[in-house]
């Protein structure tokens, strides 16, 4: 078996997968991180069939399967007139067609679960990646401490603001989209009576850019509550700032009852501006690569950005398997034609926002499987 020496930028949820699906393929890695632990920060993670198939395939599961919840249904309603548009089976229904339920769980769950499956000395926690040195048969990390790291590959799993992408393709500012987003988990016990509670259910609002989104979490305790609403003038990125749950209720006041309940139901809220970027022409340059929102960052409107960086991670360490230091740069391009045609129709429908809001097929996001998906 080939074993190459690899070191991966980001300790999120793209970047830990990437780290256990090579190291099954018995590749030394090492990750490294900027934050010096993992915090109960961020709210959400959407695992839809094709996502769960892909982690079924990591080892975890099982265990993502006890601790989170199952939502019985998608739903897509009409936030002004209540009037139900798509209803889509899940839970048992989706495990019968696409081999995997739809899983809806706290961020930093996933991320303890993926943290566990990796030996201790793996993720170097408080160590920021400043730069990537990217060469024809090896690649080196700088980090923000002046200390270099040499490797045989290079990885970017480090987010919309990745230090791996610029290094290899220059800096490229995100672009506003004027659309801010507001996250909140709530009791369950707060909105027990709401129907459909144990669904993931999407309120369209009169303009794309305008919707509620809410679903179970932590097997069913709590409920996460997601809007967004067009907002000029304000480009804060930070996704854990502040936000004023009353001037959000002001935006919904022509909204259902029923949707304006899971609004008054927050204590509080956190908020965060919604950028885009253009699509990368290469996501590869040497012996480097990057994945998930550093490759190809998009909106959240079709909940797919954690789902296509974890199935990046599964794609790329078949790529890399019994591959040695001679061959990366074609195993890299093996990834990539695999992945990019599946994640730019992902960016272009998450864009559109359009996606189920009446009754449509689901087929080619949800039946889709890294474990066995094409490498040419």
């Amino acid at each position: 078996m080939a074993e190459l020496r690899i070191g991966i930028s980001g300790a999120g949820v793209g970047g830990l997968c990437a780290a256990i699906a090579l190291r099954q393929s018995g590749h030394h890695v090492r990750v490294f991180e900027c934050a010096g632990a993992f915090d109960r920060v961020g709210a959400d993670v959407n695992l839809t069939p094709n996502a769960v198939k892909a982690l079924d395939s990591l080892g975890v599961g099982k265990i993502l399967r006890k601790i989170a919840a199952r939502p019985e249904f998608r739903i897509s309603r009409d936030g002004i007139s209540g009037e139900e548009t798509s209803r889509l089976p899940m839970s048992r229904a989706a495990e019968d067609k696409y081999g995997a339920p739809q899983l809806t769980v706290h961020r930093a769950d996933l991320l303890q679960v993926l943290e566990q499956q990796l030996p201790e000395e793996i993720i170097h926690y408080g160590n920021a990646v400043a730069s990537v040195d990217a060469e024809a048969q090896s690649a080196s990390i700088r980090l923000a401490n002046g200390a270099d790291e040499p490797f045989e590959l290079v990885i970017g799993a480090d987010g919309i603001h990745s230090a791996v992408r610029t290094s290899l393709w220059g800096d490229d500012a995100p672009t506003f989209t004027g659309i801010v987003s507001y996250r909140a988990v709530v009791p369950r016990e707060k909105i027990k009576n709401h129907a459909d509670i144990d669904s993931f259910t999407k309120w369209w609002g009169e303009v794309s850019e305008k919707q509620i989104v809410t679903f179970p979490l932590t097997e069913g305790r709590e409920i996460f509550v997601f809007a967004t609403t067009r907002q000029e003038g304000w480009t804060e990125e930070g996704w854990t700032l502040d936000g004023d749950i009353d001037e959000l209720r002001v935006h919904y006041a022509n909204f259902h009852p029923d949707a304006r309940a899971l609004l008054d139901a927050c204590d509080s809220i956190t908020r965060s501006a919604l950028h885009i970027r253009q699509p990368l022409n290469h996501w590869a340059k040497g012996h480097a690569t990057v994945l998930g929102d550093a490759a190809h960052p998009m909106m959240p409107f079709m909940a797919q950005g954690a789902a296509m960086a974890i199935e990046d991670a599964v794609v790329l360490a078949r790529s890399l398997e019994n591959v040695n230091n001679k061959h990366v740069v074609a195993a890299l391009a093996r990834y990539e034609s695999a992945r990019k045609p599946r994640t730019a129709e992902v960016q272009r429908n998450s864009l559109a926002n359009d996606w189920l809001k009446k009754a449509g097929n689901a087929d080619w996001v949800y039946s889709y499987d890294a474990r066995s998906a094409e490498l040419n």
